[in-house]
């Protein structure tokens, strides 16, 4: 039994647990001989701290994954996937409401070039959190900390755990994200085995 090492562009706890557990899933259907490993590697998104839309959590997530393929490549590391996970907001209006979503998205890419991008859905943050973050310009993980009375919440059940009252954890949505975006990669009978062509920008790598 062979072992596939997927590389993840950060070193959080709640983030590496998901994607482990998100590979205890489906693992079987990417490779049914391999037992999966996840390295934690962190890398710079290219976007702000707390994205504030959907094409900015995308652009963060896709960097991610495109960085840890550019290393892979120029390093000649063994890693055969890359997982960027991005979460931040996505801001709209409703007629003269503005509503902030939570999001986490998840970009993942291969060593031959494929991606495929996956999000966990979104969870409305109070108004009054949405001012801190949107308006006032402060970092999301330090104005739910303030407004739950905690510490760490970033570490641990997340913005998501605090606003469903622990329902829905951080590593809950993460895992949820990470499972989307490898379902092309996993589920080949529906997307087919050339789902998403090339990762435009990824770098193809030869092991």
């Amino acid at each position: 039994m062979g072992t596939v090492l997927v590389a993840v562009g950060s070193e959080r706890a709640p983030k590496l647990q998901a994607v482990s557990e998100a590979l205890r899933t489906f693992g079987s259907s990417l490779d049914p001989q391999a037992r999966f490993e996840v390295v934690g590697v962190p890398v710079p998104s290219g976007v702000t701290h707390t994205p504030l839309s959907r094409a900015e959590l995308m652009a963060g997530a896709r960097g991610r994954a495109l960085a840890l393929a550019r290393m892979a490549a120029e390093g000649s590391l063994p890693w055969r996937y890359f997982v960027g996970l991005e979460g931040g907001l996505e801001v709209m209006n409703d007629k003269d409401r503005r509503m902030a979503f939570l999001e986490t998205w998840a970009y993942v890419c291969d060593s031959h070039g494929r991606g495929a991008y996956g999000h966990s859905g979104g969870l409305l943050l109070p108004e009054a959190l949405a001012i801190e973050v949107i308006d006032r310009g402060r970092e999301l993980s330090a104005a739910i900390d303030e407004y739950a009375g905690s510490q760490g919440i970033r570490d641990g059940q997340g913005v998501s755990g605090v606003l469903t009252d622990g329902l829905i954890t951080r590593q809950d949505i993460v895992r949820m994200a990470v499972i989307h975006a490898f379902a092309p990669f996993f589920n080949v009978k529906i997307y087919g085995s050339s789902f998403a062509g090339s990762a435009e920008g990824g770098t193809r790598i030869e092991n």
